[in-house]
């Protein structure tokens, strides 16, 4: 029984992992750390969680002294480090899945796509950084043409609002939201940065947000070197995601809608101009799962050898 401890528990991404972790006979959550919810019940975010089980604040030594065999930090951005510290200092042996974007960057970390990156190189780590959740269906979109690409390939994304977690802004404010599409991060998008590193192939990224409360729908516009048959273009997903379980191949055009509340991913809609040198590729996901939890729970658990997919098919 694999002792999981989640740090940033009280976050939609949360309450999602508690959900799957209950659904596992192999692991087991030791504990949750949220401060705004500290002393109430696991059960009053998400029905699934084990009885008796109480949220707590919990600092970084504390969460490296509970004796968890491993630990899933759901963090902002830049708030990781000083719990990654004090693990290596007290429990190194303590496998870490950071769902922040601290350490997809580092190469001492593995990225942790399991689809794309390998599920080899997952087998024992220790150290495992989640790819973001439009970084996830931006390179599925792209990773299996990435050789006959030229020029930067264009993406753009609409994610529902909870991708904007539970900290108030404009992003996650309904009445901004309404009867809105809310373009931002013009240039540079963390996503942006991020597939273009792991997929070694430079990427422009327009991401957007809109008044929907899960899921993600993004249009991957690509440009190739020689002309390319359909038929050639779509062989290349079938036999990149052919076998892949929580990968769905559809030749209508994904929508929100069909990658909301799914494990995986929908790619597919498929299309390719005249002259056979541009093509676009979609893929629908959800934010939350195969965006985030899901993803997480795959990496914990090839990381320890468990089953990948339980707890997360049925």
């Amino acid at each position: 029984m694999l002792k999981v401890g989640l740090v940033g528990a009280r976050g939609h991404t949360g309450r999602e992992l508690v959900a799957i972790l209950s659904r596992r006979s192999d692991m087991v959550l030791a504990f949750a750390s949220s401060r705004a919810m500290a002393g109430e019940p696991v059960k009053k975010l998400a029905p699934e969680a084990p009885e008796g089980l109480l949220f707590e604040a919990l600092g970084p030594q504390d969460v490296a002294t509970r004796g968890a065999d491993a630990v899933i930090l759901a963090l902002p951005n830049g708030e990781a480090a000083p719990y990654v510290a004090a693990i290596e200092a007290a429990a190194p042996q303590t496998i870490i899945v950071d769902l922040s974007a601290d350490y997809r960057f580092d190469d001492a970390w593995i990225y942790g796509l399991p689809e794309l990156c390998g599920r080899e190189r997952l087998k024992g780590a220790t150290r495992i950084s989640n790819p973001g959740c439009y970084a996830t269906a931006g390179q599925l979109c792209m990773h299996p043409v990435r050789d006959l690409l030229a020029g930067a390939a264009h993406l753009f994304g609409v994610s529902g609002y909870s991708g904007a977690g539970t900290t108030p802004s404009r992003k996650n404010d309904l009445a901004a939201l309404r009867d809105n599409l809310m373009p931002y991060a013009l240039t540079g998008h963390l996503h942006e940065r991020e597939m273009s590193r792991h997929l070694g192939h430079e990427v422009r990224f327009s991401p957007h947000v809109a008044a929907f409360f899960r899921g993600i729908t993004l249009t991957a516009q690509l440009s190739f070197a020689e002309p390319v048959t359909l038929a050639a273009f779509k062989s290349r997903y079938e036999a990149a995601y052919g076998g892949e379980p929580l990968i769905a191949l559809s030749d209508s055009i994904p929508e929100i809608r069909d990658g909301q509340e799914i494990p995986g991913a929908v790619v597919g809609g498929w299309s390719i101009a005249e002259d056979g040198r541009h093509a676009v590729v979609v893929c629908a996901l959800d934010n939350l799962l195969k965006g985030a939890a899901v993803q997480a729970v795959q990496n914990l658990a090839l990381a320890s050898g468990l089953d990948e997919l339980a707890g997360i098919v049925n």
